[in-house]
């Protein structure tokens, strides 16, 4: 490797250490803490609390908040919360009455057993997905307005590191806090489980602190906004309807509800259909898989301990590994070839799971799937968030990116509602050889769509010099 190579990979690495994606790693944390704890954690409690496996899988639905935050998102985008928005800012304001929200939420799954009230349970995790959602829409907004283009990759993949490392809390963590306290693993008991998601509502303080203590992004220039409203304006005027109050109304309307969606359009006209396909299908192999990956890890026989420890020590290592590389590689060598390395990963993977239904509870084997598993989803996400960023207008990076990330989720998290059924009838094996198949299309997706598109964004004003 020449100097000026090593050189390069130094300064690669470098941008880690700089505040934006610094700060992006502990919202990043914030971010990925509560969705596994109202899906595959929960239905692994659901489950040890003798809920029938097609319910856990109708149960997982909770989820699909993430799949609809478009509808809200452009609320999120323009409105201006009372005494919140004057002490934090738009973004901040947002972020922090969503933290608390959710924070609520987990403490509320926590003071209930679901064996005995069910429907408060899925209630709860009701308003955890969606506080959480609204949370993912402040998050991404902050992120992408914070940095120009070249460190949207760095805090990416930062995002993702304190993404997986809360994912890994809310699955290895909330299983090992439950095994502590657990007199049995042979009985149902409330009390473990109330620890593990009360512990889990007080992780939620530092992404708090993180909120309180950013910087607000420096608000994007919004001429093609005035001129847009100045063009509704005028239409009003010539309609015969000349009031002020009406102008601003219908103005803010079309601003807020159409016009992200209509920038889309008119950016990519027909290819926008290509992209859409390929961001609606990207996560399908695995999201589909995850409802029931922890479901699986109790038929099969694993105990919670022995979950928490492979997952905390291999899935954390992995994890890290898998999201530093993603951001790193899509630095050096592009988006679309890391997009599809990450997604042939993702999608092989799976047939791990199945190769683990047929030999059973084999610890070692274990330890591989995790490993793999976690190292493919964080190269895979990290690309994948590049590319939604990288797609998204800054005039409306709450609402477009919001669009993008809930077609993601729709389709599979649709899916997943009915894996509990699926396994019933076919059981694991099949289950997850389909579930890998299902990721083939996505490969060929990313092929037409690095041949037949081109990314046309506005670019990203610089940051206030905090980056």
């Amino acid at each position: 490797m020449s100097y000026s190579t090593l050189r390069q990979w130094i300064s690669a690495f470098g941008v880690y250490l700089k505040p934006r994606p610094l700060i992006l790693l502990f919202l990043g944390f914030s971010s990925g803490l509560p969705l596994l704890l109202v899906f595959s954690s929960l239905s692994f409690w659901l489950r040890e609390a003798n809920i029938e496996r097609s319910t856990i899988g109708l149960i997982s639905w909770v989820a699909l908040a993430y799949a609809f935050k478009w509808v809200w998102a452009p609320l999120v985008d323009r409105i201006k919360l009372p005494v919140l928005g004057d002490l934090l800012g738009r973004r901040r304001s947002w972020m922090l009455l969503a933290q608390l929200g959710v924070a609520g939420g987990l403490l509320g799954m926590a003071l209930n057993d679901p064996a005995q009230n069910l429907e408060f349970t899925v209630w709860m995790a009701l308003l955890v997905a969606f506080c959480s959602a609204t949370q993912d829409i402040t998050v991404d907004a902050y992120r992408i307005e914070s940095g120009d283009e070249r460190m949207q990759a760095a805090m990416a993949a930062t995002y993702m590191v304190g993404y997986r490392l809360a994912m890994i809390t809310s699955t290895a963590g909330v299983l090992a806090l439950a095994a502590l306290v657990d007199p049995s693993e042979d009985t149902y008991q409330y009390a473990p489980w109330l620890f593990a998601y009360g512990t889990m509502a007080m992780l939620m303080i530092p992404g708090i602190l993180t909120t309180l203590l950013s910087p607000e992004p420096k608000a994007p220039a919004n001429q093609e906004i005035e001129s847009q409203i100045q063009q509704v304006q005028h239409w009003i005027s010539h309609s015969g309807r000349n009031n002020d109050r009406f102008s601003r109304a219908v103005g803010w309307i079309y601003i807020t509800l159409v016009s992200p969606f209509a920038d889309f359009i008119r950016r990519y006209r027909w290819q926008a259909l290509l992209i859409l396909a390929l961001i609606g299908s990207y996560r399908i192999a695995d999201i589909v898989m995850g409802v029931i990956a922890n479901v699986f890890y109790v038929d099969i026989g694993f105990t919670k301990a022995e979950i928490a420890a492979v997952t905390k020590v291999f899935g954390v290592i992995m994890t890290l590994v898998g999201a530093l590389a993603g951001g790193v590689l899509v630095n050096r060598f592009g988006v679309m070839k890391i997009l599809f390395i990450g997604a042939l990963l993702a999608a092989s993977t799976n047939l791990l799971f199945a190769l683990m239904a047929l030999n059973g509870p084999i610890v070692e084997l274990l330890m591989v799937v995790v490993s793999l598993d976690n190292f493919s989803a964080g190269i895979a996400t990290a690309a994948f968030v590049a590319y939604l960023s990288a797609l998204t207008n800054i005039q409306y990076s709450a609402t477009q990116y919001a669009l993008f990330s809930s077609i993601m989720l729709l389709l599979p998290k649709f899916l997943g509602g009915f894996s509990g059924i699926a396994v019933d009838s076919i059981g694991y094996p099949l289950f997850f050889t389909g579930t890998a198949i299902l990721g083939l299309p996505v490969l060929v997706l990313i092929v037409l769509a690095a041949r037949h598109t081109q990314i046309k964004h506005q670019p990203t004003p610089p940051a206030d010099g905090s980056h």
